[in-house]
């Protein structure tokens, strides 16, 4: 019997899309950019240019011809120059062949090693609260994001290990982390990163992690160190990747330059995905990042010092309000606070921007362990952290 068609039914979206939550942060920031004059403190850039030298560098690569095609795995010489950085910085050899794949920013290498790491239907560990990309595209790839809230002990986050080891399922196939964290601040210690990849290695999982603000750290021995690598402690035949960007630490956001470190078969199948996505990051933007690494050092640390300034001109603004408790972080150029009797952080948001003009993210647009709480980018100018501290306080004393 043959089946007339009904050609009235509509295609569906894909079930894994449906899945894939708007983002709350750009939900307000799309309010927000529809009205005038508002502190801008919900995207996480510093309102800094992108440097001369490397604008400068990027204009050279252009005339020395640098737009045709690369390599999918990116420039041998980008490559070559991260290796050499690595070892100066992190005191990790790395082949530059076989372990390094240049992105089209963070996020594209976060997208690549997701999708080369799950199956339909795997779960992935995701600590929270946590830039909300990494679950999103856990759900793109039709497996599961359990997010797994990091706890406030004190006055630091920390992890929570029994609730990692009940969370672990005969589907678990990685563990995602991000340190420093965005939005928390939080930078994982040497023990919290030697019991992540024991963790790892016991449930043979994949360990992930985001180190894209490593640079952005205010806790080491001297300004402009890095926070040390979970590289450093996993051999190269670990089943451990690091995620990578040029945005945070050189104000690239819109350069779309990023990277991965892998074991040498995942870095191999990443750097094919790139093919079926975006072929290869733009040539002359990895140029210019090559010489971001090669020339940089006296820029990020002016850039440090100035975030070091705003961070602690935040803090001493918050904790001077009411119902608000705010850790000390030590990484990202993030504050995190928790307002007390918060419920609904979108609302709050909401609020405050339409009567202040004064645009935070919501606590709960990171997942697990975000409600509650507002993040607040301090890589503004103080000409704009002042005055929105100031409305602010003025706000959450008149609720």
């Amino acid at each position: 019997m043959i089946h007339k068609r009904d050609f009235r039914a509509v295609p569906e979206l894909a079930a894994s899309v449906q899945k894939v939550p708007h983002s709350r942060i750009r939900e307000l920031a799309e309010v927000a950019m529809s009205m005038d004059g508002v502190l801008r403190l919900y995207f996480g850039e510093s309102n800094l240019p992108t440097p001369e030298y490397i604008k400068q560098a990027a204009m050279r690569a252009l005339s020395d011809g640098y737009t045709f095609y690369t390599e999918n795995a990116g420039l041998p010489s980008l490559r070559r120059a991260i290796a050499a950085y690595y070892t100066k910085l992190q005191a990790v050899d790395l082949d530059p062949e076989t372990e390094i794949v240049i992105t089209a920013s963070g996020v594209q290498a976060l997208n690549v090693a997701l999708r080369s790491m799950l199956d339909p239907g795997d779960e992935a560990l995701v600590l929270t609260p946590a830039w909300p990309n990494g679950s999103s595209i856990v759900a793109m790839s039709n497996a599961r994001a359990r997010q797994m809230a990091q706890p406030l002990r004190g006055d630091h986050y920390g992890i929570d290990f029994d609730a990692l080891e009940a969370a672990i399922t005969p589907r678990t196939r990685l563990l995602l982390y991000t340190s420093p964290s965005n939005p928390l601040g939080w930078v994982a210690s040497e023990q919290d990163q030697q019991q992540l990849l024991d963790f790892a290695r016991r449930h043979n999982l994949w360990l992930l992690a985001d180190e894209v603000y490593d640079r952005l750290y205010y806790a080491g021995r001297r300004l402009g160190e890095p926070v040390p690598s979970i590289l450093r402690k996993a051999t190269r035949d670990n089943a451990v990747a690091v995620v990578h960007s040029f945005s945070k630490s050189y104000c690239m956001t819109g350069w779309r330059v990023g990277y991965l470190i892998a074991r040498r078969d995942l870095a191999f199948k990443t750097a094919q995905l790139n093919e079926f996505i975006i072929s290869h990051a733009s040539s002359f933007a990895q140029k210019a990042a090559e010489t971001a690494l090669e020339c940089g050092e006296q820029e990020l640390a002016r850039m440090l010092e100035r975030l070091k300034e705003n961070r602690d001109f935040c803090l001493g603004a918050l904790r001077a309000m009411p119902r608000v408790t705010i850790p000390e972080p030590d990484g990202a150029f993030y504050l995190f606070p928790k307002i007390e009797g918060l419920t609904d952080s979108f609302d709050f948001c909401r609020r405050l921007l339409t009567q202040t003009k004064v645009g935070l993210a919501p606590g709960v647009a990171f997942g697990a362990g975000g409600e509650g709480s507002v993040r607040i980018c301090y890589a503004a100018d103080r000409s704009i952290l002042e005055p929105a501290m100031d409305r602010l306080g003025a706000f959450l004393r008149a609720e």
